[in-house]
């Protein structure tokens, strides 16, 4: 009997499991969209003048008016980079067109270097991404209501969060993947039955509230309408006659004008073009093209800006028509003074330029080989007029993305640079030219960089360090050093003098003056080594390359930043140099490193009346400067019974008090927060309420190697930095404080000791992923970041968002 009933329990069990396996596989049944709707075929979205003035009057509904601020502010907001999930963009209509793909743009096991996918580079209609493994998330069949929205995997992702609600409060469960290296899944329509059924509730907007009805109405009517879109009005006239006026100057035909504007393009290609005094949402990429002005711009698709043209090509300036991002936005403006700065630097001195170098990668990777005939104290001129926009080349470009591409560097330091022409020119250039093997970098092997190179470059640079400390040691008499004349002090005006980069775990930001309290570091960029970080982390750096890049690169940077250490310790007390360096590199992990160039027999020409050497230094330097050191730190900084913040108000003057409290928060009880934070104080008018970012500058016992960052954490030095207005482009959470209750927050924070603290804490004041009104602050915050950064704003990325 019991065998029976054994054996008819297994019967029902194989036919529990078989009906599972039925409608399992029913769930996953694949729909036959070409038998329903016809062949994918991409279609022409762009509508002519006449096809757009016909439908306005059908009162349809306009991309540019009603549909693209909705994905401006709810998915452009992930989907606007290079860590676009999926590649989709959703910055422009051709990148909505384009579509997703399952490739990685950040791969770091990929041996070989990948075909590029660049948005308006690589192909240059819908049908080339295609054949690039693009697939559509718009209706690509038969043009009818019905499959303009079963045929769009956007149409059903929205549908999906409708569905599937996330909570409306507390944090998000486990079921939500935020790791930043997630795997992600990129669903075709054909695939979209099992990704519905294995992650329902990973409908867009991905773990954030969804749309309103409003805008998801909004965007469904649109696709059933096609998913037509408005041409782009033509560039107003007084645009066009400054674009016209500068490629003229850009193309210029002499050996010296070719030169020269190679040299200038390779700095500019990566940011955002914008002529002086124009509207403050016009900006251009600076490319080279196969057309010559006044023909439509036909880029070269070359992996580098100084890959081989092969052939004629021309300097053009393309319009920008994505969204701007704040992640990848940074300005540089031309107007007439700017032009006659280029001919005052590059075109007034006595030199000739006999012949133009090669595009070969052994030649053009390496600008002290390319641009040798160029003036060496114009060079540095001209990166030292804008440092803010070429350091932010490389905080800014595809290589600062990550933590792993990011801890080379400190969470906060101070940037000051070395004064052209100060340093025996002549000798200088002499130097630079017969160590020019040893400033080769890792893009000069193009793509045949093999996984250990790193080892070759990192050699290359530990030579360079030591030449460099030997020419010093040649040409500096004994007992002669380095003092505050060797700064360059912007002349007085230009804030470009005194930077501050922060570090936000996996992003950075570059900022004017110094913002926070004296930090542990503090960088002295020579000309060569702002060169050779341009050409390393921008110009040179493929993010389509292979891993052996990646890591020449990462470690190479290694040896830049302590050759800016090291000239920063030669302003130091010669006695004090190595005790200074050994608190950076404190223990065994300094064997980790390249040994310091510490110049003993050369001490610092500074006069020190105190042992607190970096502060004294500082503040010598900030007077040097005078107005181009920026604004004095009274928050981070305050030296004072009383410190008020120029030009404010009553109200701000108070909330900066409370700032100032929280600012002396050190070590564990920082624990609580996350890496860059917005603060919003309200003060019952949504318009004049005030804005703080809130950074946390980790310590770590070392920073010259890329793993084990968690072994290497020293939280006990934690420090803060609070900022009056926006620093950074990832905010990881949003907190929202009544003015009346800043002292209370304060205290929650530096009280915090058990989760349950930490979650009281986040509950009373956070903006946590599932507050229904999170894309309400998101929005305010989007519009005060316009309101107090102006042309130089973004929109805000809200991929890192914590679920906290």
């Amino acid at each position: 009997m019991d065998k029976r009933r054994a054996m008819a329990g297994k019967k029902l069990c194989l036919l529990f499991f078989l009906i599972i396996a039925g409608c399992a596989s029913i769930v996953y049944k694949s729909v036959d969209y070409e038998s329903l709707y016809g062949p994918s075929s991409p279609k022409q979205r762009v509508m002519t003048p006449e096809q757009a003035r016909l439908y306005q009057q059908e009162h349809k509904v306009s991309f540019y008016h009603d549909v693209k601020p909705i994905l401006d502010s709810r998915c452009v907001v992930c989907h606007g980079c290079y860590d676009a999930p999926c590649q989709l963009k959703l910055g422009s209509i051709e990148g909505l067109d384009r579509g997703a793909t399952k490739q990685l743009v950040y791969d770091s096991t990929r041996l070989e270097a990948t075909d590029p996918t660049r948005l308006f580079i690589d192909a240059t209609d819908t049908e080339g991404w295609r054949k690039k493994d693009f697939y559509p998330v718009l209706n690509e069949r038969i043009d009818t209501q019905v499959a303009n929205l079963d045929n769009s995997v956007l149409a059903k992702l929205i549908d999906l969060k409708r569905l599937n609600p996330q909570p409306a409060s507390g944090k998000l469960g486990k079921d939500y993947d935020l790791k930043f290296d997630r795997k992600l899944q990129c669903a075709t329509i054909e695939e979209f039955p099992k990704y519905q059924n294995e992650h329902p509730r990973w409908g867009m907007p991905y773990a954030m509230p969804g749309l309103s009805l409003k805008e998801e109405n909004t965007l469904k009517k649109w696709l059933q309408e096609g998913s037509k879109v408005e041409s782009l009005p033509p560039l107003p006239y007084r645009t066009v006659k400054a674009v016209e006026k500068w490629e003229s100057y850009f193309n210029g035909s002499t050996l010296k004008q070719q030169l020269v504007f190679r040299y200038i393009y390779e700095h500019l290609f990566l940011g955002h073009i914008h002529f002086k005094g124009h509207s403050d949402t016009e900006f251009f990429h600076l490319v080279r093209s196969k057309t010559a002005p006044g023909q439509p711009v036909e880029e070269l698709k070359t992996a580098l800006p100084y890959g081989d043209p092969d052939g004629r090509f021309y300097y053009r300036l393309r319009p920008v028509t994505e969204t701007i991002v704040d992640k990848t936005h940074f300005v540089y403006e031309l107007n007439d003074q700017k032009m006659q700065r280029y001919d005052e630097l590059f075109f007034k001195p006595d030199y000739q330029v006999m012949s133009l170098p090669s595009y070969q990668p052994e030649v053009a990777a390496n600008p002290f080989k390319a641009f040798v005939e160029l003036p060496l104290v114009s060079r540095h001129q001209f990166l030292l007029d804008d440092a803010q926009y070429f350091v932010s080349g490389f905080i800014k470009g595809p290589v600062c993305r990550g933590q792993l591409a990011l801890n080379s560097i400190r969470d906060q330091f101070w940037v000051v640079f070395t004064q052209p022409g100060q340093f025996y020119p002549k000798s200088a250039s002499a130097f630079l030219a017969d160590n020019k093997q040893f400033l080769g970098l890792p893009g000069q092997k193009g793509n045949q960089i093999g996984l250990f190179a790193f080892v070759k470059y990192d050699d290359y640079g530990r030579q360079y360090l030591k030449a460099k400390n030997a020419f010093i040691d040649e040409t500096l008499p004994r007992n002669v050093g380095f003092g505050l004349d060797n700064i360059w002090d912007g002349e007085g005006t230009n804030q470009n003098a005194a930077l501050t980069v922060f570090r936000h775990l996996d992003s950075a930001t570059v900022v004017k003056g110094f913002i926070g309290d004296t930090p542990l570091t503090g960088w002295v960029v020579d000309y060569p080594i702002f060169e050779q970080l341009h050409y390393l982390l921008v110009a040179g750096f493929n993010v389509y390359g292979s891993a052996g890049l990646q890591i020449a690169s990462r470690t190479y940077m290694d040896l830049l930043r302590q050759d800016a250490e090291d000239n920063f310790l030669r302003l130091m007390p010669a006695m004090e140099r190595q005790t200074i360096w050994n608190s950076w590199y404190p223990g065994f992990n300094s064997l980790r490193t390249a040994p310091p160039q510490l110049s003993l027999d050369h001490p610092s020409k500074i006069k020190f009346l105190t042992t607190d050497y970096k502060k004294e230094f500082f503040d010598q330097v900030r007077q040097k400067m005078g107005n181009a050191a920026g604004a004095v730190d009274t928050i981070n900084r305050c030296q004072q019974d009383v410190c008020i913040r120029a030009n404010t108000t009553s109200v701000q003057q108070q909330a900066d008090s409370q700032m100032r409290n929280l600012a002396k928060l050190k070590g564990h009880k920082l624990g609580a927060l996350p890496d860059s934070i917005l603060l919003r104080v309200e003060t019952g008018d949504p318009a004049g309420d005030l804005v703080y970012t809130l950074l946390i500058d980790k310590a770590y016992s070392n920073i010259s190697t890329m793993l084990g960052t968690n072994f290497r954490r020293m939280p006990e030095n934690d420090r803060m930095t609070i900022y009056p207005g926006f620093i950074g482009s990832y905010p990881n959470f949003y907190f929202s404080v009544e003015k009346e209750h800043l002292g209370e927050f304060v205290d929650m924070i530096r009280f915090a000791r058990t989760e349950t603290d930490l979650d009281n804490l986040y509950a009373k004041f956070g903006v946590r992923r599932t507050n229904p009104e999170i894309w309400q602050q998101a929005d305010w915050f989007n519009g005060q970041h316009k309101k107090y950064r102006g042309m130089e704003a973004g929109l805000l990325d809200m991929s890192r968002y914590h679920n906290l």
